[in-house]
């Protein structure tokens, strides 16, 4: 998969279902979260109101990709249609967080769906709470889309207490076949210790591709970096030897001075 020329498809504008819109439009107040208690009271202390649960889905063919048994390679065909599901289904989420007036949207959750459609239909969904700033202020992404994160409530209120804010949450994805060896190779690695040189060349090839990609979306949205990283490792339904590293995080920037750090303070119970 090549890198993208433009913002991520999540960052982009996208129209809103008239099943959302229905259901997002009654305007009266009342919200929807999936955020615990903890993180509720921390995200309104630090100035930020829930306006309701945000979704996004997409349900995707899988396109048939050709591969030598005897050369490690990514499958781009696979890349692409894992890469595309999952930012479809951010994108409509963001749409929802639009339309409620939202400034983003926290603890965010993209989960794959197995369908009973067919081996090669699966869909994803995105889940996270649309919150809005009390102060007014524009805290949305420099394209005015709503901002996106994985992070927890008690994370975006540390963020926002060390003067640090979430931008997007950004994503990098790599299938990749990891070559068979051949016949000779097995034969010299039977019954000794030995790495498997080829298998260890293809996975490290296919993490830092996966990595790499996540990394220029956090440079696009003009993040100081990403935090909050994971790298997920999936066979899906290719066999044993096609796997999928997916690479997730939240880019994040400066937006004002850290805050005076609260100090603990111990409390001796009184004995008689």
């Amino acid at each position: 998969m090549s890198q993208q020329s433009s913002m991520p498809m999540s960052q982009q504008p996208q129209a809103l279902p008239e099943a959302a819109r229905a259901r997002l439009g009654g305007g009266d107040g009342f919200f929807t979260s999936d955020l615990s208690v903890n993180e509720f009271v921390l995200t309104t202390q630090t100035g930020f109101q829930p306006l309701g649960l945000v979704m996004g889905t997409s349900v995707y063919h899988v396109g048939i990709q050709p591969a030598r048994w005897n050369v490690s390679q990514e499958l781009p065909v696979l890349t692409q249609a894992l890469y595309t599901a999952r930012e479809l289904a951010m994108a409509r989420m963001t749409a929802e967080a639009a339309a409620l007036g939202a400034d983003g949207v926290i603890g965010v959750r993209i989960r794959p769906v197995r369908l009973a459609f067919s081996a090669e239909v699966l869909e994803f969904m995105a889940v996270g709470t649309a919150i809005k700033s009390e102060d007014g202020g524009n805290h949305r992404t420099p394209n005015g889309t709503p901002f996106t994160s994985h992070l927890s409530g008690q994370d975006f209120w540390t963020l926002w207490q060390h003067g640090w804010f979430p931008r997007a949450m950004v994503m990098g994805t790599c299938v990749y076949h990891v070559a068979h060896l051949s016949f000779r190779q097995s034969l010299q690695t039977y019954g000794v210790n030995a790495e498997l040189l080829p298998y260890t060349q293809a996975i490290y090839d296919a993490r830092e591709l996966s990595m790499s990609r996540m990394q220029y979306e956090g440079r696009q949205v003009g993040a100081a970096g990403v935090v909050g990283v994971t790298v997920e490792e999936s066979t899906w339904i290719w066999g044993e030897h096609a796997v999928e590293f997916f690479a997730l995080g939240t880019a994040v920037s400066r937006s004002h001075p850290d805050r005076t750090p609260v100090d603990p303070t111990m409390v001796m119970p009184l004995t008689n």
